[in-house]
C-alpha cells in the first residue's frame, strides 16, 4: 500500500462502516452513517493543515493562538458525494464547496463529466474531492485532472471504502494525492462474479442509490 493511503484505525470508523455495509440497514440511517463517518475522515485528512499563530485576549489574559493558515474547498461528485458534506461542513462551516458532476459509463466504466460549476479562478489552496467509492478510479481520477487544470495544487481525496484497483489507478496519474478512506477492500468485482464488473468487493452496494432509496 503506498505511503500516502490513510485507512481509519479508530473503532468508531470500523463500527459505523460494518452499519454501512449491511444489506438491512435503511436510506435515512445509511444518510447518516455517511455523514457521520465523513465527518471523522475529514478530520483525519486535515491533521496537517498549516496554522498561523494569532494574539487573542482570554476572559484571564493575552495569550498566544492558532489559526488554520489555509482555505479549503471541498469538492463532493455527484451524486454520492453529497451525502459527505454535512458532516464535512460540521467540523469546517466556513469552507467552500463545489460541485462537480460525473457519472461512470456502465459499459465502459469510464468517468463522464456533466456538471463543473468551479469558478474561473482558484479561490482555495487546498481541496477535499468527496466520494464514497474509490472503485476503479476514474471518477477520481477525473475530478484530480479538473481541479489542477483550475489550479489547485492540493489535493486530498476523501472517501468511504476503496478497492487497490482504484488506489493505484489513481496514484499511477496522481501520487501526489493522499487518500483517506475508512477501509481497503479486497478487490473489483469482474466478468465471473454474479454481479456487474467494476463494484467493490465485499463493498456496501451503491452508495448513491443506498443515500437516495433508488437502489
Amino acid at each position: 500500500m503506498a505511503a500516502n493511503v490513510f485507512p481509519s484505525a479508530h473503532p468508531l470508523a470500523k463500527h459505523k462502516l460494518t452499519l454501512l455495509r449491511k444489506q438491512a440497514t435503511e436510506p435515512k440511517k445509511f444518510r447518516e452513517l455517511v455523514s457521520e463517518l465523513a465527518m471523522m475522515l475529514v478530520y483525519e485528512a486535515t491533521q496537517d493543515l498549516p496554522l498561523q499563530v494569532q494574539t487573542i485576549e482570554t476572559p484571564l489574559t493575552t495569550t498566544q493562538g492558532a489559526m488554520m493558515g489555509s482555505k479549503i474547498g471541498l469538492v463532493p461528485i455527484l451524486r454520492a458525494g453529497l451525502g459527505m458534506v454535512e458532516g464535512a461542513w460540521r467540523l469546517l462551516p466556513q469552507v467552500e464547496v463545489w460541485h462537480l458532476g460525473l457519472y461512470r459509463d456502465e459499459h465502459t466504466l469510464k468517468p463522464v463529466e456533466y456538471y463543473n460549476k468551479l469558478p474561473t479562478d482558484p479561490t482555495v489552496q487546498l481541496c477535499l474531492v468527496l466520494d464514497p467509492m474509490l472503485a476503479t478510479g476514474g471518477s477520481a481520477i477525473a475530478a484530480v485532472e479538473v481541479l489542477k487544470r483550475w489550479g489547485v495544487s492540493r489535493i486530498k481525496f476523501v472517501g468511504l471504502i476503496a478497492a487497490p484497483e482504484g488506489i493505484q489507478a489513481l496514484h499511477a496519474l496522481h501520487p501526489d494525492v493522499d487518500v483517506h478512506i475508512a477501509a481497503v477492500d479486497e478487490r473489483l468485482t469482474n466478468s465471473t462474479d454474479p454481479f456487474p464488473p467494476g463494484y467493490i468487493w465485499p463493498g456496501l452496494g451503491d452508495a448513491g442509490d443506498r443515500q437516495f432509496g433508488t437502489a
